[in-house]
């Protein structure tokens, strides 16, 4: 009996457990993607990031791997800090939020940068913003002895006006007001830029 059961032949592990153990195998080779996506996302304060901030960070990702991408190595130091979609005329708006400080290389790029993601969303539009900061008429409280022109409301609102309307640049301003108060302002963009998509 003793010798019989030194011979006894190995038992096999059962299916089910073999089959919990492939598609962690499998599914290894996804994780690296999304963490280097991730790095795309620099949200503030630890925040996490939401399914379309992690699509978009995606997808920079991947236009900054992709061999035929002319913009990858300008991509390389770019990273957003939001994303959100807004309905524009019946049309879906797609606004990536960017840290001023990346800005400079993001300005280089916009146009191209554009073209690509607009590409991968399904020809929605794409616009991008830098953040900002205004400092309101207490800033003396802060600490601070002077408040930056830059820093005005009335500065980034029309510095977000041009980014909005990026690669194109402004070409006038007009400001119509109503009989009742009301203020509309018609912005003239570039006229070379009219036959461009971007």
């Amino acid at each position: 009996l003793a010798q019989a059961s030194r011979q006894e032949p190995r038992r096999c592990a059962p299916a089910h457990h073999r089959s919990q153990s492939e598609p962690s195998r499998a599914g290894a080779g996804r994780r690296p993607t999304m963490f280097n996506a991730r790095k795309k996302i620099l949200k503030e304060k630890g925040a996490a990031p939401t399914d379309l901030e992690e699509e978009v960070a995606k997808a920079l990702f991947d236009i900054e791997v992709s061999p035929s991408s002319d913009i990858k190595a300008d991509l390389r130091d770019v990273y957003m800090s939001s994303a959100q979609e807004l309905e524009v005329k019946n049309r879906l708006a797609l606004v990536v939020h960017f840290p001023f400080r990346v800005w400079k290389t993001v300005r280089k790029i916009q146009g191209r940068l554009i073209r690509e993601l607009e590409k991968k969303f399904n020809k929605k539009h794409v616009v991008f913003v830098a953040n900002r900061t205004i400092l309101d008429k207490n800033f003396r409280r802060k600490g601070l002895q002077v408040r930056p022109r830059s820093r005005t409301l009335t500065s980034v609102h029309e510095s977000m006006l041009e980014d909005v309307v990026g690669p194109t640049e402004i070409f006038g301003k007009r400001t119509r007001i109503g009989v009742d108060g009301s203020k509309m302002m018609k912005v003239l963009l570039d006229p070379k830029d009219k036959d461009k998509e971007n």
